[in-house]
């Protein structure tokens, strides 16, 4: 008998689904505080992209990254991806014949997923700038939409449509400098 041992290194060559993740979450969240700001009505497309580029392609990009092994990237992704589908539900269940979600319980559900992304931003203080940036803006924003949604304040809910809109764009710019700096090898956007 031998003591030979053989030794493999196992490269992982699969793409980043980061950026994925990132312009699904960006998008549907610009999309639906266009709403939330009053610039266009609440419609179809906007619970469209909600469900499919917010929730699916999120569910996707955390499912990916479980694949490579970040915890981070898994419970985000997969967590935020679920909120667009929840989200989704809440708005189409009344026409089918259920209930209404009451204030009290929308208030509730903007706490609790609050109170996730609290957790979350606290993990991206070992990350880069703009991923704090995304997970700082939108715990802010789940808070000023349940202040919204408990005082009725149509003023307080344009300022969060507004706030939004930010969070949103942050989340594009962070996944946009994932890709190109990827595909120029370089940092051509910075991430801080």
């Amino acid at each position: 008998m031998t003591d030979d041992h053989i030794t493999r290194k196992v490269v992982d060559m699969t793409a980043n689904p980061a950026p994925l993740g990132l312009f699904g979450f960006g998008v549907a969240t610009i999309l639906l505080n266009l709403h939330n700001a009053d610039i266009i009505p609440l419609g179809g497309m906007i619970l469209a992209m909600g469900l499919f580029y917010g929730g699916i392609a999120q569910l996707l990009a955390g499912i990916m990254e479980w694949k490579k092994g970040n915890t981070f990237g898994t419970v985000a992704f997969t967590s935020f991806g679920l909120f667009w589908i929840s989200l989704g539900a809440i708005v189409m269940m009344p026409l089918i014949g259920l209930p209404e979600t009451t204030v009290d319980g929308m208030v509730a559900y903007l706490i609790m997923w609050g109170l996730v992304t609290v957790v979350l931003f606290i993990a991206t203080l070992r990350m880069n700038r703009a991923t704090q940036a995304v997970f700082a803006l939108l715990a802010m924003l789940f808070f000023l939409l349940a202040a919204a949604n408990l005082s009725g304040s149509t003023e307080l809910m344009k300022i969060a449509g507004y706030e939004g809109l930010v969070t949103g764009v942050v989340a594009i710019y962070a996944g946009a400098a994932q890709v190109i700096n990827e595909v120029y090898g370089r940092q051509v956007m910075p991430v801080g």
